[in-house]
């Protein structure tokens, strides 16, 4: 790969910038390094990144899905994948690997680990965003406790949303990029048919 990503502006002696088109280089050098820009971007970050922010480090009107799938084609037989999640993209490892993985690092351990009651509220909060905690109570027949709630917020799975209609104008819950990263959804039109119909038994979280 080369590494021609700066050069400098005639008009303005000594402000180096960013250079975008790579005019300098061949076609096909030009095309690795935009797809090694992708990676590198992609690699860097936690969360995924938007075809906005990556158009960013590619040529103008260079197409960000076709680089993408380019990338996805020398992938191919790789432990890891290039996946399109929460309206962008991201590295992760193949599901093949989870339990290497977890052998390795322990990732049972790991604080986005969810019991069963905290799946089900997490699951009932996506289903029927913004629902404040007597919404919730419909669901279950029970409480939710507050310290339940509290968990997921801090996981990043869940944040406050509007107000309530309800007496009292409550708070109310709503899921986060985090919910939808951790379950490798584009958006939360992705969510499979579910019935919630059927409730817990009475008692308290």
């Amino acid at each position: 790969m080369t590494v021609a990503t700066r050069k400098r502006k005639p008009a303005e002696e000594g402000v180096v910038v960013f250079d975008r088109e790579l005019d300098d280089l061949p076609q096909d050098l030009r095309w690795r390094e935009w797809m090694a820009r992708i990676e590198a971007v992609l690699f860097a970050s936690a969360a995924p990144v938007g075809r906005d922010d990556l158009a960013r480090v590619v040529g103008q009107g260079v197409s960000v899905e076709t680089l993408i799938e380019d990338i996805q084609g020398e992938l191919a037989g790789r432990p890891y994948e290039l996946t399109q999640t929460a309206g962008g993209w991201m590295f992760r490892t193949r599901t093949q690997f989870a339990d290497a993985i977890e052998a390795a690092a322990d990732l049972g351990e790991q604080s986005l680990a969810l019991t069963e009651m905290e799946m089900g509220v997490l699951c009932a909060i996506a289903y029927h965003q913004p629902i404040d905690r007597a919404g919730l109570k419909d669901i279950f027949g029970k409480e939710v406790s507050r310290d339940l709630l509290a968990r997921l917020r801090f996981k990043d799975l869940i944040a406050s949303g509007p107000r309530s209609p309800r007496p009292g104008a409550p708070h109310t819950f709503v899921t986060t990029e985090t919910f939808l990263v951790m379950f490798d959804l584009q958006s939360l039109r992705d969510l499979p048919e579910l019935d919630f119909h059927q409730k817990e038994e009475p008692g308290r979280v």
